[in-house]
């Protein structure tokens, strides 16, 4: 059974199939440490919190860990740290490591093949993803899966664009980075990112506001709709005006990049997915700011993904449903047959003494 992984910034998601439905497993990307003590671990078991036990002390892990910081009015660390493994945090790989094991899990069958989402250089940033990228394909290696990467952009044109030939604009706005890609045909002709997603929007408001970036966050996180005027003062307004910088910045770095390259003269749909394009009026906004931009592309239709938090795993799951079928349909390579044939030999050969 083929799956589907985004490893995001804020949260890591597992899409697979179970029968005709496609299921997500999602966990928080982060962690925060506890004093450890039997009463503290107890009370951890019973409410069937995911956590990991140090030498000093524990680590709650994903979701809880979250709410926890929220709580006591604490940071949440983050493995991650703009859309790539975190420099400043050295545990970060290994909580990693446990955080996708659990959303994960094991394969259910040997070769189990399973794309992972990776971002693409950012042309705004002095950041390398590389480091990142092969670190990610080896951590999901080591679980026994038939690793491939996918950038994110590319994950939400076949999540979305099978109707359009995988011809068109994704776009993923996530939480460390905003990653685009532009395919023909479900080959990519151009994928980027830009530094800026919803936690550059949550630290211009904290540092605006005065109001600690968690707090932010889990305001942000619980608006249900962007305001169209702006409350002067407020940290709704604030994260209004925010959202409507990273979507002028967003629309301003893909026209650059765009006179950089000679596309085919066809009209392109756009798609805009991540956790950071849930609030209603998002795509409102968006979608004028892009239509006012006077893009070197034609645009054919400008469109929200169904389901914007789960568009890039969904697209990693088509990835990988696609490369289990080719290898179905290819049967078994030359050098696995060659080694089947060994094998069975060798079982004869012990039989017959």
């Amino acid at each position: 059974m083929a799956k589907g992984l985004d490893i995001g910034t804020m949260n890591i998601i597992c899409a697979e199939k179970e029968g005709e439905d496609v299921v997500f497993m999602q966990q928080r990307n982060a962690f925060m440490n506890l004093d450890s003590s039997d009463l503290t671990k107890n009370m951890l078991d019973i409410s069937k919190v995911l956590y990991i036990e140090e030498e000093k002390g524990i680590s709650l892990l994903g979701e809880d860990a979250f709410k926890f910081a929220t709580i006591f009015e604490k940071e949440a660390r983050r493995p991650m740290s703009h859309g790539i493994i975190s420099p400043r945090e050295k545990e970060a790989i290994p909580i990693m490591k446990l955080i996708v094991e659990r959303v994960l899990g094991q394969p259910r069958s040997k070769n189990e093949v399973l794309y992972i989402s990776t971002p693409a250089n950012p042309v705004d940033t002095d950041m390398d993803v590389l480091y990142h990228k092969k670190t990610m394909e080896a951590l999901a290696r080591g679980l026994n899966y038939d690793t491939h990467v996918i950038d994110e952009g590319l994950a939400v044109i076949y999540s979305e664009l099978s109707d359009y030939n995988f011809t068109g604009i994704g776009i993923s706005v996530g939480a460390g980075l905003t990653n685009v890609t532009l395919a023909y045909l479900g080959t990519p002709l151009m994928s980027f990112s830009i530094g800026r997603g919803g936690d550059w929007i949550d630290e211009q408001v904290s540092k605006s506001t005065g109001l600690p970036k968690e707090h932010v966050t889990h305001r942000k996180e619980q608006i249900s709709k962007l305001s169209k005027q702006v409350k002067i003062g407020s940290p709704d307004g604030a994260i209004t005006i925010y959202y409507n910088a990273l979507v002028t910045y967003i629309v301003q770095n893909l026209n650059k990049r765009l006179a950089e390259i000679t596309p085919p003269k066809v009209a392109f749909p756009v798609v805009v997915a991540g956790g950071s394009a849930l609030p209603e009026g998002f795509f409102e906004m968006f979608e004028k700011n892009l239509r006012e931009s006077k893009l070197r592309v034609e645009i054919s239709k400008i469109k929200r993904a169904r389901d914007p938090l789960y568009t890039v795993a969904r697209g990693c799951l088509i990835a990988a449903k696609t490369q289990e079928e080719g290898k179905r349909r290819a049967g078994p390579s030359l050098t696995e047959q060659k080694v089947e044939g060994k094998t069975e030999k060798k079982k004869a050969q012990k039989k017959s003494k």
